[in-house]
């Protein structure tokens, strides 16, 4: 009678953790921007903490510790506001208004290489396939401006992002304790410890991957803007931070990062010898970080299945959109390293 009884409440607790996601999903959802903001602070203070929990084991108080934190944030974002920002917004507008003229020369392009490619003989079969190709590309490219013109947009909202962040940093980082504390003594008691400990575990493996995915993402960036001044293509420090991005995307950034020097390497020179040049350049850039940056950085590998890993980030990055990409392995190692408690009985006792 009893197993009877248990069995509907655990089919209940299942539905109600699924109701919770989904709500949560469609809150997300409404308040994109809130939860945004939201998101990038507890990440910054995720990654900020490490800092504060040295100190506080050197005997600095953790107010001391966000005092001195909290200066050295200020005068990195003078530097960074006084000397990067300027230039960079310039380009940024700059490219935006020069985007339609790629675009053209990109569809002139095709113009050319569509008549090229119809023979004076050409079949109604032939005739139509040519055409159909070059306009779902004609498609595609008059997309992109688009694109490019809601970025400009969403980068100008973010702003504000940016300036409400750091308060929110600092009440996320100076109430961890109180929050961590609330957090246990809602825990059931018999597995209060392991649950502890899961979670410690957990702590490790995602932070440890935040932590390194930042300094691979930048080695990426400054490699593919090295390497793209030297090739002479047009705005390679936008092409290589979206390199630097790119590369959270397990497997599939690699292509998604070539396509944009691709674009403007042929646009800018006509030429399939530095479509080559690119590719080489690339190639060389994620060989070393597959096989050198990221062995070294990620001493302790997460073990996560390939295709695993491409789907949650595809179902993560459509859901949540960017924050569904950046957080989509973290989440799947967080899951798997609950999964392997769960597997040995750690709570079932």
């Amino acid at each position: 009678m009893s197993s009877r009884h248990h069995q509907p409440t655990g089919q209940m607790a299942i539905i109600a953790v699924i109701v919770v996601i989904a709500a949560l999903f469609a809150i997300g959802s409404a308040l994109q921007h809130t939860v945004s903001c939201i998101l990038l602070s507890f990440i910054l203070a995720y990654l900020f903490d490490p800092l504060l929990v040295a100190m506080e084991r050197k005997r600095i108080r953790r107010v001391y510790g966000l005092a001195v934190l909290y200066a050295g944030l200020t005068v990195a974002a003078f530097f960074f506001f006084t000397f990067l920002v300027p230039p960079l917004s310039g380009r940024w507008f700059a490219l935006v208004q020069e985007m339609p003229k790629y675009l053209q020369k990109a569809q002139t392009l095709i113009l050319s290489y569509k008549m090229r490619m119809l023979p004076s003989t050409a079949t109604d079969e032939w005739l139509w396939l040519v055409q159909s190709v070059s306009g779902q590309i004609d498609t595609f490219i008059g997309g992109i401006g688009g694109k490019v013109y809601a970025a400009a947009t969403g980068l100008v909202f973010n702003l504000f992002n940016l300036v409400l962040a750091p308060v929110l940093v600092l009440f996320m980082l100076y109430y961890k304790q109180d929050v961590k504390t609330f957090i246990a003594g809602w825990l059931p008691s018999r597995h209060r410890e392991s649950l502890l400990k899961l979670g410690c575990e957990i702590n490790e493996s995602v932070g440890g991957y935040l932590r390194g995915q930042i300094v691979v993402s930048a080695i990426v960036a400054v490699l593919a803007i090295v390497a793209l001044v030297v090739l002479d293509v047009d705005y390679p420090v936008f092409n290589g931070i979206f390199a630097g991005f790119s590369s959270i995307l397990p497997f599939i950034g690699v292509i998604l990062a070539t396509l944009p020097p691709l674009f403007f390497a042929y646009v800018k020179y006509q030429q399939g010898i530095i479509l080559v040049k690119v590719v080489i350049a690339f190639s060389v850039i994620y060989f070393l970080e597959g096989y050198l940056i990221k062995p070294l950085v990620f001493r302790k590998s997460m073990d996560l299945n390939p295709l695993a890993t491409i789907i949650v980030v595809m179902a993560f990055g459509e859901l949540m959109g960017f924050w569904g990409i950046v957080l989509a392995v973290p989440i799947a190692a967080a899951f798997k390293v609950f999964t392997d408690h769960l597997r040995r009985g750690d709570f079932s006792h």
